[in-house]
């Protein structure tokens, strides 16, 4: 088989990739960024990385006509991004995934669409099932761009799907692990483990009550994989995640304890950050009821397990990065 993995080149893409190879399959990896996340599957002789934009149809087209199965991942991403360039977000999100949708009509290829957590909002009401209401902020609040882009996107996909296009959503809930996002930026576990790395105090946003719901990268994966493959799953929003709540100072806390080093905890508003275009989510909690039926997938690892492991490789990854080149 051969996959199409949109943003393929990125973190949940990278780890894909290496599952589909795993199987023996071919993977061809469309991505507009750096390299550096799947330079280790360069010389393989079933990958394939291919730069260029899911804002360009042709290439899509192309490269859909060659797939059996295309993973929709690519996208922005980031807190600060939302903040600072809704226009790209909303565009890339919405264009993006329009152009890919088009493609793949066309040839006759399944779907699997990467969307978030973030299409629920600030919904107090959790867990959140799939079918659980969507509770936003004001549009003047650019926090918000980014759940309405991920929410339009999924209307374009369920409505390819009433046209018979074979399509399958997934809402990933703060997946984490190995190649995750450049440090200091995108994701909390990625930004606090770059200040835990300096030995510098961990900035907790507010009083750190918050709760996320941490999602280890191999349970994810195994989530995705799965998604493209079992034909129970085709025409399904699906949750990927685990129900494992933890507040962001618990976080905080343990990956000190895990990381070692001088690091403390300090507790910043959240207009010292973001400015006054965010706001925050007091809980974010999944039902995952649906992912275990279908999927047959559970997340089982621990989260102090995947921290202790997400340390080490970034550690490593920063000593290879300071070492001098051997001419």
């Amino acid at each position: 088989m051969k996959v199409l993995i949109t943003g393929g080149a990125g973190f949940l893409g990278s780890h894909l990739s290496e599952a589909f190879l795993a199987r023996g399959d071919e993977v061809i990896a469309l991505d507009r960024d750096a390299q550096a996340k799947v330079r280790h599957l360069l010389g393989h002789r079933r990958f394939r990385l291919v730069v260029d934009s899911v804002m360009n149809p042709e290439i899509l087209d192309a490269l859909a006509a060659e797939a059996d199965l295309i993973y929709h991942l690519a996208g922005v991403v980031g807190v600060e991004h939302y903040v600072a360039d809704p226009y790209d977000v909303l565009s890339v999100n919405v264009n993006g995934t329009q152009n890919l949708l088009r493609a793949a009509y066309k040839h006759g290829r399944r779907v699997v669409f990467s969307s978030t957590s973030e299409v629920y909002g600030r919904n107090p009401a959790v867990p959140w099932s799939e079918d659980a209401d969507r509770v936003l902020g004001p549009t003047t609040i650019d926090r918000w761009c980014y759940a309405t882009s991920k929410a339009a996107a999924e209307h374009f996909c369920l409505a390819y799907r009433r046209l018979g296009l074979p399509i399958t959503v997934l809402r990933f809930f703060n997946v984490y692990g190995p190649r995750l996002d450049r440090l200091d930026v995108g994701r909390v576990i990625a930004i606090l483990l770059g200040q835990l790395l300096r030995g510098e105090p961990l900035t907790v946003i507010g009083d750190g009550s918050q709760t996320r719901c941490f999602t280890w990268i191999d349970d994810a994966i195994r989530a995705t994989v799965a998604a493209g493959i079992v034909s129970a799953a085709e025409g399904q929003v699906i949750n990927v995640g685990t129900d494992q709540e933890t507040s962001i100072r618990a976080l905080a806390e343990l990956m000190i304890r895990i990381g070692g080093g001088p690091s403390t905890i300090r507790f910043v508003p959240h207009a010292s950050v973001y400015g006054d275009s965010y706001e925050d989510v007091p809980r974010r909690v999944p039902d995952v009821r649906r992912m275990k039926r279908i999927l047959a997938v559970e997340a089982t690892t621990a989260l102090a397990d995947g921290l202790a492991r997400t340390i080490a490789w970034f550690r490593g990854a920063n000593a290879d990065a300071a070492r001098p080149a051997v001419a």
